[in-house]
């Protein structure tokens, strides 16, 4: 029998605009409220206004975003128009529009919903007049950053063994994870002199070459929203009701767009939990969370703590895991699935001896009938750790499935294919250009590289660009360019004018043959690879996915493939153990969950000992993966652990002795070593009882040199000071992490 509406439901319905709801869409409304438990029910229907849910792992926040959307159009009559939902990949995207739709009874055309990269993505398109760039701008991926960082510092003659092109690529996008463009960044060391000098010719040949990478995306949609406040306001009041999910995984850059987008109508729906906070080192701030209470003011909170996903026994052990994180919103997590299957501790001898116990683990359990191949997941805390894995399971003849490895997009011939229909959509994209130009080879090599670079440097265009007037006009570069580069270079930009021009109106998929068959790729792969037909059959593979974009065009099409995430590209359908890092398991499930290689080192990370924030963040890790798991965790440490070539022992994981002895069996550390050789872990700094620093002090920062403090206070135990600097104006630090010395 259906229970009654509550008088609030009533209230609400009885106020309801006539002409933007009906009675079935009401009655299905109320239908799936009342699948909700209690604190589910209090998110979905609260009122308007800022409101933080904290979500434990599998207390259905999915369920709550997508519910409180159907919420919003169903029973508050908001037009879908109105809505902007955004959460962290492309699948999660997919699954609560389609959730919506089954919730309200027909899609809900209009919404907006996407991570924050494409809604970025489809803001700058719309607003490209305002940007220095074309609006077929194209994504530049990893590898085209590191390509464009290696060039760079080839040609300002810096030693790569002095300047790694990976740290000189990380130190950028750190740098513009912070929000700095490289006007922003003041750099007060000779080395960060040269991080700045790549960092700005890095940005201004992205800008020539009418390429963003993924930080460029978020910085560039932020400066329109604070440089154009008719851009913002527009904005702003479009979207009535702004959702985000894994909202503890933003940055500081992306808080600013959820704020800057919700500052009109202030109705902003926000999901997270602060101890599944694991990606700082992608620049995630978990504490956006306590600045959010403190920008939007009245703050309505609610704690979602009833698990759905996991046993007690494993709820149980994650929370220990987590208690000396938990801070102000600590939620206790219960289920009503039973206490379940204690948790299994192996110990091994060494990493080999380990990943054996978890294939015949999983062999055992499979033969049984006690579970299917595709129920297990075996994680890890470095990527390095799933080889002996691989090898244990190609010795049992056992198939699986690795996330992270090198992905469908990540294969030579896609990315080959995927240039040249970049380059066909933006002719100014240099990377795509020179990854494509000689491939398969036509006489165009280093020496016509550099003189075709050399010529459009002089000519102020972009060298695909030169190709096209050159295709236009061929005796105007006659005197440019030798005989044989002269000819060389015609051949292949008559080719690109002739794809330019057919990407205005001819569908992805068609495009992309007209291109293979004007290169000839599949007698190139024929020539060049023994395993040709396997590589063409992942061309056609990416014919078929580009087939589906034949409406939207081929700019959505490279949005899709640039956008594209690890997880995005996990089958759901193979019936095969996956193996993946920690940090890769986010927001997925399993039935059954290994989680490998538990020794001080490892889990946690030897870079995390003498440091607080990271070693919390190690025990996150831990949490998160054991919440993995639905009914069944197992874990393992090896007795020795081999280390730059020699077998050294181990010291099993301290997160192992704080698991409660009730929730495991088999081979847990013994409880007397641990008093005997007590370990000691990094303390965050204790909070002040009073701001250190006062109005009017002066300081200095390491990076924007020196300053004058405006304003300090406490909260949450957090110093927050406001400080006016001299190189890049008014900043808010966290105290204990900006480490600012006092001046005279």
């Amino acid at each position: 029998m259906r229970s009654a509406h509550t008088h609030a439901d009533n209230a609400i319905i009885a106020h309801l605009p006539r002409e933007r709801t009906t009675s079935g869409t009401i009655e299905a409304i109320m239908d799936y409220l009342e699948t909700l438990n209690p604190q589910q029910r209090e998110a979905v229907t609260a009122p308007p206004g800022p409101i933080l849910v904290m979500a434990g792992p599998g207390s259905g926040k999915t369920r709550v975003l997508t519910y409180r959307v159907a919420y919003l159009i169903g029973t508050l009559g908001v037009q879908p128009f109105h809505i902007l939902a955004v959460t962290f990949t492309n699948k999660a995207a997919r699954e609560m529009k389609n959730r919506i739709t089954a919730a309200i009874g027909s899609p809900a055309r209009g919404i907006t919903i996407g991570t924050f990269h494409s809604v970025c993505v489809r803001i700058l398109r719309r607003e490209v007049a305002h940007l220095p760039f074309e609006a077929n701008f194209a994504i530049a991926d990893t590898d085209d950053q590191r390509q464009l960082v290696k060039q760079i510092l080839h040609d300002l003659n810096l030693d790569p063994k002095t300047y790694p092109v990976g740290k000189m690529h990380t130190a950028i996008s750190k740098l513009k994870t912070d929000g700095l463009f490289p006007e922003d960044f003041v750099a007060t060391t000779p080395q960060e002199e040269i991080v700045h000098k790549v960092f700005a010719e890095y940005q201004q040949r992205l800008q020539t070459s009418n390429l963003m990478d993924f930080d460029d995306l978020l910085l560039w949609t932020r400066r329109l929203l604070r440089e154009q406040p008719a851009v913002r306001e527009r904005y702003a009041r479009r979207y009535e009701h702004l959702l985000v999910d894994e909202f503890q995984d933003t940055n500081t850059v992306q808080y600013e767009l959820v704020r800057l987008l919700g500052s009109y109508h202030r109705n902003v729906f926000v999901v997270g939990d602060i101890d599944q906070s694991i990606y700082s080192w992608r620049g995630a701030n978990p504490r956006n969370v306590t600045l959010f209470e403190r920008d939007f003011p009245n703050t309505r909170v609610i704690l979602l703590e009833q698990n759905y996903r996991s046993t007690q026994t494993i709820l149980d052990a994650a929370m220990a895991v987590i208690a000396p994180l938990q801070g102000r919103h600590r939620k206790r997590l219960f289920t009503r699935r039973g206490k379940g299957h204690k948790i299994e501790i192996h110990r091994a001898y060494n990493a080999q001896s380990e990943a054996r116990y978890v294939v015949e683990k999983i062999t055992s359990l499979v033969a049984r009938g006690q579970a299917r191949p595709g129920d297990f997941a075996i994680m890890y805390r470095i990527n390095a750790q799933s080889r002996v894995l691989e090898e244990a399971f190609l010795r049992a003849g056992l198939p699986y499935r690795l996330v992270g490895a090198q992905r469908f997009y990540g294969r030579r011939e896609i990315k080959d294919a995927i240039a040249y229909l970049r380059l066909a959509h933006n002719p100014a994209d240099e990377p795509s250009l020179l990854r494509v130009i000689n491939v398969p080879a036509r006489k165009i090599g280093a020496k016509t590289i550099g003189a075709l670079r050399a010529a459009a440097r002089n000519a102020g265009l972009a060298p695909g660009n030169l190709l096209l007037h050159m295709a236009a006009a061929p005796d105007d570069y006659r005197q440019v360019f030798s005989s044989r580069a002269h000819a060389a270079l015609l051949g292949f930009a008559r080719l690109l004018a002739k794809w330019y021009q057919a990407a205005l109106a001819t569908p992805p998929a068609d495009l992309l043959s007209t291109i293979l068959a004007d290169v000839d790729y599949q007698g190139y792969l024929e020539k060049e690879e023994e395993d040709w037909e396997d590589r063409w059959a992942n061309i056609q593979e990416l014919q078929n996915l580009a087939a589906r974009f034949a409406d939207d065009g081929l700019a959505a099409f490279l949005e899709e493939v640039a956008l594209v995430s690890d997880q995005d590209t996990l089958a759901d359908t193979e019936n095969a153990p996956v193996l993946l890092t920690l940090h890769a398991a986010k927001g997925l499930e399993f039935p059954r969950v290994f989680i490998v290689g538990l020794v001080e080192g490892l889990l946690p990370h030897s870079r995390s000992l003498d440091d607080p924030e990271e070693m919390a963040e190690e025990r996150r890790l831990l949490y998160v993966g054991i919440t993995r798991a639905k009914d069944a965790v197992y874990l393992s440490y090896p007795e020795w652990r081999t280390v730059y070539g020699y077998e050294e022992p181990t010291d099993p994981s301290r997160f192992l002795d704080e698991l409660p002895p009730d929730a495991v069996t088999g081979n847990h550390p013994m409880p007397h070593r641990m008093a005997a050789e007590p370990r000691w872990e990094p303390q965050p700094p204790s909070a002040p009882a009073a701001p250190r620093f006062k109005a009017g002090m002066r300081v200095r920062h390491a990076r924007w040199g020196p300053g004058l403090v405006i304003g300090s206070r406490l909260r949450d135990g957090v110093e927050l000071v406001d400080v006016v600097f001299e190189s890049v104006g008014l900043k808010r630090l966290d105290a204990a992490l900006a480490k600012l010395e006092p001046l005279p």
